[in-house]
């Protein structure tokens, strides 16, 4: 069944078809060339959903890892009650869905209470009056702190994973050394975490890539197209333009995808050898 799935994925990337008429058109490498460059109107919209991206692509793991790594040491030092705050921690993954994205829309409205509570403390210089998902110039960054909300408990608990198999024994010889505390996390533990650093920025890496689900649901690209991504615009090709003959571009688009997390999969295994 999967081999029949990529074979007939293949094959309709090579074609023109609508998903009704009963024959395909078969144009070969057209629906590539088309959304790299050739069509006027397809490729300068899959160019910037590319850039977005690709800036999701490396905002999202960042902060993973930059606010994942420091709640994983605060949570390795705390001893007592350590099981209910990792479970606190993980809650904003484990809970990911439609239904929390919907209830992120609600927050960012308007009239909504992310508005109302920066007013009353002051700092209504922040509040936007369009909602944060309607102005042009937060909508992206503001998606981004979404997904990296659900991203960051499970890179926080890899991290514990690896703190606390950290042998103990390393730690005594850094001291010995009169490393302090900081020295001892930069120049120690921190490469010691190397690989489960190339996890997190790779499965995030991942989700940004081929994820679209938060952008559909929360925005569905708008406003004016500043949060349409390249798995969204997949989306848009093959199922809203369901009467056009645009199934061949959404699969070829979808194929490049995948060479895409091929490449940077291979990048990453690469990477991940040259420093061991």
């Amino acid at each position: 069944m999967g081999v029949y799935t990529i074979g007939y994925g293949l094959l309709l990337s090579l074609a023109r078809w609508n998903g009704f008429t009963p024959h395909w058109t078969w144009v070969g490498t057209a629906n590539y060339l088309d959304l790299l460059y050739r069509d006027p109107t397809i490729a300068p919209i899959v160019r910037s959903a590319a850039l977005r991206t690709l800036v999701v692509m490396i905002a999202v793991p960042a902060l993973a890892v930059a606010v994942g790594f420091p709640l994983a040491v605060l949570l390795n030092r705390i001893t007592r009650l350590r099981a209910v705050f990792r479970t606190v921690y993980f809650l904003p993954y484990i809970t990911a869905g439609i239904a929390v994205y919907y209830a992120w829309t609600y927050v960012l409205q308007p009239d909504s209470s992310l508005n109302y509570l920066l007013k009353h403390l002051g700092l209504g210089s922040l509040s936007q009056p369009q909602g944060f998902l309607g102005n042009p110039a937060t909508a992206l960054p503001t998606l981004i702190v979404v997904m990296s909300w659900s991203a960051i408990p499970v890179a926080m608990l890899l991290y514990l994973t690896g703190l606390q198999a950290v042998d103990s024994s390393v730690l005594d010889a850094a001291a010995i050394d009169g490393a302090g505390g900081l020295r001892t996390m930069t120049a120690v533990i921190w490469p010691l975490l190397r690989p489960i650093t190339a996890a997190v920025v790779m499965l995030n890496m991942r989700d940004a890539l081929q994820g679209f689900q938060i952008f559909l649901v929360m925005t569905n690209g708008g406003p004016g197209g500043h949060t349409t991504v390249l798995g969204l615009e997949s989306y848009n090709l093959a199922f809203v333009n369901a009467l056009k003959p645009t199934l061949g571009l959404a699969s070829a688009l979808g194929w490049l995808l995948f060479v895409a997390a091929l490449l940077l999969s291979a990048l990453n295994v690469r990477v991940l050898r040259s420093r061991t």
